[in-house]
């Protein structure tokens, strides 16, 4: 799931002629939901989304307060272009969830949302339609999020963590003696071995 976080002083959006919805100064969050996207997604970006530091505290120091701490509203947008993915220079979209399913799961996104937050204080688009956004960006200050990517397969979340735990071990301990020992027998053996010098094309590795 992806997030463009922008803070601002005003948004609106428009469906023809008509204002559906605006805000005063807040945040204005354009969603993307993928065909990937679970329960656990969302809770993320709802979190982040409500608890981002983008505002001054009332002293004027910067980054230290959310939308929540300032009682302050969003306006988030349902939009499925922020899973493309280009194929060649056309935008395939197959990646973002399918309308019939991501309307539900959106909507219970924004729930989530007023459920943490004031509800009066969470504002909408209006999911599938050709909208007009207007957006004053303040700052400007936007933000990218993306919820963690992690693997499904028990298997292969555990096979990651023994690797990660092997690097650890080895920053943690250092180069050992044997492969010193080994790095200078092959350099007893084999005075003339190139150690990737320049001009050893042997050595070379493309871009």
């Amino acid at each position: 799931m992806k997030a463009i976080i922008q803070r601002v002083t005003a948004a609106t959006v428009t469906v023809g002629e008509e204002q559906v919805s605006s805000i005063g100064r807040g945040l204005c969050v354009l969603l993307g939901i993928s065909v990937e996207d679970t329960r656990k997604d969302a809770d993320y970006l709802v979190r982040k989304i409500l608890n981002l530091r983008l505002f001054e505290d009332e002293g004027g120091r910067a980054w230290s307060k959310s939308v929540m701490d300032r009682d302050f509203e969003v306006l988030c947008v349902s939009q499925f272009t922020l899973q493309c993915i280009l194929k060649g220079n056309k935008p395939d979209f197959h990646s973002a969830m399918p309308a019939e399913l991501a309307q539900p799961f959106y909507n219970s996104i924004l729930e989530s949302m007023r459920s943490a937050y004031k509800p009066e204080l969470i504002k909408d688009g209006k999911f599938g339609a050709y909208m007009q956004v207007q957006i004053q960006n303040d700052g400007p200050v936007t933000i990218e999020l993306a919820s963690p990517a992690g693997p499904t397969d028990a298997r292969l979340l555990s096979k990651q963590e023994k690797q990660q735990q092997r690097k650890e071990k080895t920053r943690s301990k250092g180069p050992s003696e044997s492969g010193r020992e080994k790095g200078a027998q092959r350099s007893r053996q084999d005075p003339n071995a190139s150690s990737g010098a320049e001009g050893d094309v042997s050595s070379e590795r493309e871009p």
